[in-house]
């Protein structure tokens, strides 16, 4: 039963993401305008972010849309596609669970912050 709902699950999984993925395309957030010179200000400071995250995972959807709204440049990650990223996320973070966003300070100390909401609370704090 426990097999049964493991390949059940997934099998939901890949019919539910590409849809996913293709309304997130369609209704892509536009991103805000800032003068160019804050804008450089505001990538500079991204530079000690990274985005953790699974392509087709709704909640890592929703945090890509608010970097793409905040007009962020965030390096993301694909923890389920590239085995070193998804190292780094169990070794760094302590689990396996996207979204998570890498957060990297003046001392090179970094801070694994998780939950979709809580990610772009920070954003939005931060950046908006």
């Amino acid at each position: 039963m426990r097999l049964f709902f493991k390949y059940f699950f997934k099998t939901i999984h890949y019919i539910i993401g590409p849809i996913i993925l293709l309304l997130d395309a369609l209704t892509s957030p536009k991103g805000m305008v800032r003068a160019a010179e804050t804008q450089q200000q505001v990538d500079a400071s991204t530079k000690s972010l990274v985005l953790y995250q699974f392509r087709m995972c709704p909640y890592s959807v929703k945090v890509r849309r608010a970097v793409k709204r905040l007009s962020l440049n965030i390096e993301t990650r694909d923890a389920m596609r590239e085995p070193s990223s998804r190292e780094e996320l169990l070794q760094g973070g302590g689990e396996i669970k996207v979204p998570c966003l890498r957060i990297t300070d003046d001392q090179g100390e970094a801070r694994w912050m998780y939950e979709s909401d809580d990610i772009i609370d920070y954003l939005e704090a931060h950046y908006a």
